[in-house]
């Protein structure tokens, strides 16, 4: 339902977080009627407003323009086909090992995306392939990686958990629980260094900041308070962002944590609550911290309130800590894509038959990067040898004769 009235459009949105046999952290539904404004090309779409802890909430008025939209609509329709593709081969067995899924979780990367820059460093957990894609990769590349084969985009070497793009500033998934948040904050100090030309102590303004993205379980880690703590005494440019899909592996944050609230947990840093299933919040929280950070005060942290459809893993069913009518209840309330469809067609900047044409484009786009993960060849076995040091060296030790596992053809030689 819509109303025209001096280039607002009056909608209906209806927040609802359900709970499981008391087990998940609900959060209670509220019912208001947010708007838009259209002028032309720009626009701007109200939000819920956010928790802040320390701070100021932002505006609960998000600019934006219709090229920004439409993008990151389709993006976040490459994100969910591309992840719900990726769960077909590893049940047909093309992808093997380790395999974790970001559907359900998207408006959080897309946010981001929304509120940040390239120049941005971002690091985060195995829940990766999402990330790979929004920082510029394309998904026959991402796909081909996690069937390990040649056209991968660490050529078939990294597979699910180890995806990295440096050209634009994406340090990687991590197979640790909560060990990138360390390196995340040491990518901000490289970020403050080389803004200021060296060391510099205190309040320092800084041209980059780093996100250093963990999920609710690894809030827990000891080398998260540890990393938080050096941000804050060096005033470091980073923005410690909780992913909080409620479950961590398998248990519920109202089990799992002492202070659920974890944007208030790392005091005195300041933070905000964010509703993680809405770009548009996701992406003025984004920009408030970012802007913080780029000011010299320190570092942020961020709660992203969101949901993952998928079990921890493709290895966990996800339905022995939670209901099945519990995430049918999510996707029908709360779908990030859903609403970022909604909000396009209420901006008037697709409107549905435009909409589906978008989608049938997405499936095209995907079903070709399938087949190229099928069809990629397998590396080389001599490129186990390769990328081991940054400059090629003459003798790698490895499977090559020299230490009893038989003579290989086709490994490098060298004196040992």
């Amino acid at each position: 339902m819509h109303k025209s009235l001096l280039g607002r459009v009056a909608t209906h949105s209806k927040s609802v977080w359900s709970r499981s046999n008391g087990q998940s952290a609900a959060v209670p539904a509220t019912a208001r009627y947010l708007e838009v404004k259209v002028n032309g090309d720009n626009a701007q779409v109200e939000i819920n407003p956010l928790k802040a802890y320390k701070c100021e909430a932002p505006s609960t008025w998000v600019n934006t323009t219709r090229q920004e939209v439409v993008d990151s609509l389709r993006l976040m329709m490459l994100m969910r086909r591309m992840e719900i593709s990726a769960d077909l081969m590893y049940k047909s067995q093309l992808i093997k090992g380790f395999c974790h899924l970001y559907d359900g979780q998207e408006a959080v990367a897309i946010g981001m995306e929304m509120g940040c820059t390239k120049k941005d460093s971002i690091v985060t957990s195995y829940r990766d392939h999402g990330w790979q894609l929004s920082r510029g990769e394309n998904p026959k590349r991402i796909l081909a990686e996690l069937t390990g084969r040649s056209g991968g985009c660490t050529k078939g070497k990294g597979g699910s958990m180890h995806m990295y793009l440096s050209a634009n500033n994406f340090w990687g998934g991590n197979g640790i629980v909560g060990a990138q948040v360390p390196l995340g904050a040491g990518l901000a100090f490289a970020a403050k260094y080389k803004s200021n030309k060296g060391i510099a102590r205190g309040v320092a303004p800084c041209s980059a900041v780093a996100f250093a993205l963990y999920g609710d379980g690894a809030a827990n880690q000891g080398q998260v308070f540890e990393a938080v703590n050096m941000a804050y005494l060096w005033k470091l440019p980073v923005i410690f962002v909780i992913e909080n899909n409620q479950y961590a592996m398998g248990t519920s944050i109202a089990r799992g944590a002492s202070n659920a609230e974890f944007y208030t947990r790392y005091d005195p840093l300041p933070g905000l609550k964010v509703d993680g299933m809405d770009a548009f919040s996701v992406k003025a929280a984004t920009a408030a911290a970012r802007k913080h950070c780029m000011d010299g005060l320190g570092p942020f942290v961020l709660e992203m309130n969101t949901y993952r459809y998928h079990g921890h893993s493709m290895s966990d069913p996800g339905l022995t800590y939670r209901s099945r009518d519990e995430v049918s209840n999510v996707r029908k309330e709360r779908d990030p894509i859903d609403k970022l469809k909604r909000i396009t067609m209420q901006l008037g900047f697709l409107d549905e038959g435009a909409i589906k044409e978008m989608e049938k484009s997405v499936r095209a786009e995907v079903d070709e990067a399938v087949e190229f993960a099928k069809t990629s060849p397998e590396p080389a076995l001599a490129e186990m040898y390769t990328e081991v040091f940054t400059h090629a060296q003459p003798y790698v030790r490895g499977t090559d004769g020299v230490y009893g596992q038989g003579y290989c053809s086709w490994a490098p030689h060298g004196t040992p």
